[in-house]
């Protein structure tokens, strides 16, 4: 596969916005090596696009033009000062109307990115986290019962 570059996702997104948009994307679009659990981002003080370039590398450019046209709902929205947030009706009808969709498809699943499984000791309940939980303020949310770190 060969890889885009940043001047052909620029060209990429400027056509996406001058076809479905009709109006001008004057702003960057780029990767962004950085992002891991997004597909893109719209920054709100530059303006400008980022695109996570693993989706690129793990569903094509099919995937990424999907990510720029939800990128430009925001961009188009904010600048428009209309409402730009996934909350917002005019986002939402705006991504209905162009095809736009509401997430990208994940690169890992939740099950591979677990990193703690904690355990009730009362009722032996199991529980998956990404992150590390206080286990002592956190409790069992069946039971009550206090948890532990489960050791594979």
């Amino acid at each position: 596969m060969i890889q885009l570059n940043n001047n052909e996702l620029q060209q990429l997104t400027e056509s996406i916005s001058k076809s479905l948009f009709n109006k001008p994307f004057k702003h960057k679009a780029y990767f962004n090596n950085r992002l891991r659990t997004t597909g893109g981002r719209y920054l709100l003080k530059s303006h400008n696009i980022e695109i996570n370039n693993k989706q690129y590398k793990f569903y094509g450019k099919e995937a990424v033009v999907e990510i720029i046209k939800h990128e430009l709902c925001h961009y188009h929205l904010h600048l428009e000062g209309k409402g730009y947030q996934h909350r917002d009706k005019d986002f939402k009808s705006l991504s209905k109307l162009t095809g736009a969709p509401r997430y990208c498809t994940p690169i890992e699943t939740y099950e591979e990115r677990v990193n703690h499984i904690y355990k009730c000791n009362n009722c032996g309940k199991q529980f998956k986290r990404i992150r590390k939980v206080n286990i002592r303020k956190m409790v069992c949310g069946y039971c009550n019962g206090n948890l532990s770190e489960s050791i594979d």
